[in-house]
């Protein structure tokens, strides 16, 4: 079985789950406890949160837990939505964000408020200079995904944050794919708000985090004992929470090395499919993007048929499947690629345990599969 899917989720690194088992086995204590046991849970909970600050460059005190990123959308959305309101009632967003912040823009459109659904180019790329226009009085939210899921196209954001100080508003980026595949660091990208996802870097699926920065106060989302600074109270996950901190710790150690193996394997990849099928499509930024991203399309072909008939090879299509057909996803639809290229639309994202033999194992599949259904 060749993995390409992990932009969709990450098996759990051998060092997380390492972590994980003196909190499931021996320090199972409540972090809220102030015996010896719960001082220990809270101790490993603190250890966790360090850990994830200091991949991001910010303050311990600046990082919440959550269950995931579509809960960390959720809670900067509306959380911010719910504080502001009376200042104002307009958000920007694009139309290629993840359907949790998409999503969550329609439930706040039917409770009243303004959402601009900006535009982006053939590439997948936002222009910076579209945000400026849509700000208005009444902005109090902008919320960019930093590098896009399906393409890995990755978003100017320190120039769009550059017109959130000036005009005062709030800024946000799902950096669900971006964290642990490129740097960042919250300062140099200027961010209010940042959401990370644990299953996408090596560690458990159902543990996210937020970053908000010092000073900003958001309306809680979860309310009662107060736990994670009062904004999303119930005793915390610290098995989970511990996994997610050895994940940030290992992105601190590994990252330059992974950024680029990743991309070699990648390129070889594109060079090998592209150089036996020269009329594949690139979608996506040709460099402007994740360094284990390759979204591919086979024009006149369907995606899904390809990889239905390649059963060992896993990995994504450039459809989705709403009321039992398949339509275009939304990210290419939002690019203009034509549904004769959508839709054959297949992407490919490598990971740590990727390795050249399954790189070229996999273009030798997808090669002979592609020239078979052209004849």
């Amino acid at each position: 079985m060749i993995y390409f899917d992990y932009n969709a989720t990450t098996p759990v690194a051998k060092e997380v789950a390492e972590a994980m088992m003196p909190i499931m086995l021996e320090d199972f204590g409540n972090p809220s406890s102030a015996h010896h046991m719960g001082r220990r849970a809270k101790e490993a909970l603190e250890r966790a949160r360090g850990q994830i600050s200091r991949m991001l460059g910010c303050g311990s005190d600046e990082i919440v837990f959550t269950s995931g990123g579509t809960e960390s959308n959720n809670m900067v959305l509306k959380g911010v939505a719910w504080s502001l309101r009376n200042k104002g009632r307009h958000i920007i967003t694009t139309k290629i964000e993840h359907p949790s912040v998409m999503n969550t823009a329609l439930f706040l459109m039917a409770g009243g408020y303004d959402v601009t659904f900006l535009p982006v180019d053939e590439y997948c790329s936002l222009d910076p200079d579209e945000v400026k226009k849509a700000v208005r009085r009444d902005t109090i939210l902008i919320t960019v995904m930093h590098a896009n899921n399906e393409t890995g196209t990755i978003q100017s954001l320190a120039e769009i944050s550059s017109t959130a100080r000036e005009c005062g508003v709030l800024f946000h980026t799902d950096a669900a794919q971006s964290v642990g595949k490129i740097e960042t660091k919250v300062h140099d990208l200027g961010l209010d708000f940042l959401t990370i996802a644990g299953h996408k870097i090596y560690a458990p699926k159902g543990v996210g985090a937020i970053y908000i920065r010092k000073g900003i106060e958001i309306e809680p989302f979860i309310h009662g004992g107060g736990q994670e600074m009062g904004l999303r109270s119930g005793t915390e996950n610290v098995i989970l929470n511990v996994g997610l901190g050895k994940a940030c710790e290992l992105i601190l150690d590994n990252l330059s090395d992974d950024i680029s193996r990743l991309r070699g394997l990648r390129d070889r990849l594109h060079n090998q499919i592209l150089s036996a099928i020269p009329e594949a499509v690139l979608n996506g930024h040709p460099e402007n993007r994740l360094p284990n991203t390759l979204n591919l399309s086979f024009p006149r072909m369907s995606g899904e048929e390809i990889l239905k008939e390649i059963p060992n090879l896993c990995a994504s299509t450039g459809a989705a499947c709403h009321d039992r057909s398949l339509k275009l996803s939304h990210v290419l639809e939002a690019m203009g690629v034509k549904e004769e290229v959508g839709m054959g639309a297949i992407r490919l994202s490598l990971g740590r345990p990727t390795t050249e033999t399954e790189v070229d194992q996999a273009a030798r599949l997808l090669i002979a599969k592609v020239k078979e259904k052209k004849l």
